[in-house]
């Protein structure tokens, strides 16, 4: 049978296996095995160029940045980050209409610097933001979707899980990456928070009771606490992204340095000690372990792909169309969105990337463009039922406090908004290639 039929069936296979709750680092690396036995023709070839494949794929200085960027952002967790964070944008903007949604967003966003994890985000912010908005009277609804859709400005925002794991397929610079991130990150978090402004001034009830802080004004002196009360975290963001930015260190060597710093800060304030420490390091062991799982044999599949020629057959079979190259990057976000209501956002990019960098390539698009807008429409599958990771995170955390129908309905409104910020990105590619053109 012809190589490139055998891999198009394996990655039928593949979505089944994955549809059924196959892990779909296990599915993956069935299907790689499955597909060059087939291809190959014997059992033992097929093993060794797996074994090989297995052992290269993490042999480089590069995959060290996976596991700085997790403890950096347990550590930075520990010493109570999140919660200083949303007190301070609480004080802040508590008196704008809908104050307390532009507080979770603004905190949301900058938490998003420190973990990179929308899943992270979604689950702090569940236990955070969702009381006060509650006792201040916020439509539930309401509330649940703000926290859902500020989460996910953990997968735009520098450091990124996702735009990692991006350019180690595409071996794009993650560094050059998280500078792509910034300036969408920040389009986003705008976008939110003007969503949220006119949502509430269409419907006042939405937003509860307009000043939730005080009957006075806020003063110089309260101003200014709540304003360096996070000064700590925003230092190690800039000394993190900064030093990547001016070239003081690599991407590995600047979570290196972001894992430190986290620690020695959540050790001043005096929440290490021997337990803490142990549930921080096997948490961070746990991540990394599946995180790179899914790198290895995403590395399996793609070989087997690669040996298959389906990925070039592929190219050349969509160039014969004579398609627009925009329509056809606007096909390739369609699929990622109908894939984010069945699959996560890591298994979409480590099925998906190795099929359509050839064709990106092909076609002389920017990469690291593309990698921006690809996890922007990611990012909408979060919120797509019936997966909808961040929708499930935050379900954990509240428990029988909301149902998950609760959490897509209000979620609904972000969904939209994001849809807006993709279009602007397609269209305005400077916003995700200026900062990277600079370094």
């Amino acid at each position: 049978m012809d190589p490139v039929i055998i891999a198009a069936i394996t990655i039928g296979l593949l979505l089944i296996l994955i549809l059924f709750g196959m892990h779909v680092g296990v599915a993956m690396a069935a299907c790689s095995a499955v597909g060059l036995w087939w291809i190959k023709g014997d059992l033992m070839i097929a093993l060794k160029i797996l074994g090989t494949t297995s052992f290269r794929s993490v042999m480089e200085y590069v995959f060290g940045v996976v596991p700085m960027f997790i403890i950096m952002g347990m550590f930075a967790n520990l010493s109570g980050a999140s919660e200083d964070l949303y007190d301070s944008a609480n004080v802040l903007l508590g008196k704008v209409r809908g104050g307390l949604g532009h507080a979770t967003v603004v905190a949301n966003a900058i938490f998003a610097a420190i973990t990179g994890v929308s899943v992270a985000s979604a689950a702090v912010f569940s236990k955070i933001a969702l009381p006060q908005m509650r006792r201040h009277g916020y439509d539930h609804k309401f509330a649940l979707g703000t926290v859902a859709g500020s989460s996910a400005l953990g997968m735009l925002i520098p450091p990124s899980v996702l735009l990692i794991i991006y350019g180690l397929l595409t071996e794009e610079a993650i560094g050059k990456l998280f500078m792509a991130g910034v300036l969408p990150g920040l389009l986003l978090a705008s976008v939110y928070c003007i969503g949220i402004y006119l949502m509430v001034l269409v419907k006042p009830r939405l937003g509860g009771d307009r000043v939730v802080n005080r009957d006075q004004d806020l003063g110089f002196k309260e101003f200014w606490r709540a304003l360096t009360k996070p000064w700590m975290f925003v230092v190690l963001i800039v000394m993190v992204l900064g030093g990547i930015y001016l070239g003081w260190f690599t991407p590995t060597e600047a979570g290196a340095v972001g894992a430190f710093g986290a620690f020695v800060l959540a050790l001043i304030r005096g929440r290490v000690n021997i337990k803490s420490l142990w549930n921080v390091l096997l948490e961070s062991g746990h991540t990394t372990a599946s995180v790179f799982l899914l790198l290895i044999t995403s590395q399996m599949y793609a070989r087997m792909l690669t040996i298959s020629g389906l990925p070039s057959a592929t190219s050349e079979w969509v160039m014969t169309f004579s398609l627009p190259p925009l329509v056809i990057v606007f096909v390739f976000l369609f699929v990622f969105i109908i894939l984010g209501a069945i699959m996560d956002s890591v298994s979409m990019l480590l099925v998906c990337i190795p099929l359509m960098l050839p064709i990106l390539k092909a076609l002389n698009l920017d990469i690291i463009w593309f990698g921006v807008i690809a996890v922007v429409a990611i990012e909408m599958g979060f919120f797509t039922p019936p997966f909808g990771l961040v929708v499930f995170a935050m379900k954990a955390a509240i428990g029988d406090e909301a149902s998950v129908e609760d959490i897509f309905v209000g979620s609904f409104p972000f969904l939209v908004m994001i849809f807006v910020v993709l279009l602007i990105l397609v269209f305005v590619p400077a916003l995700s290639t200026w900062f990277p053109s600079l370094m």
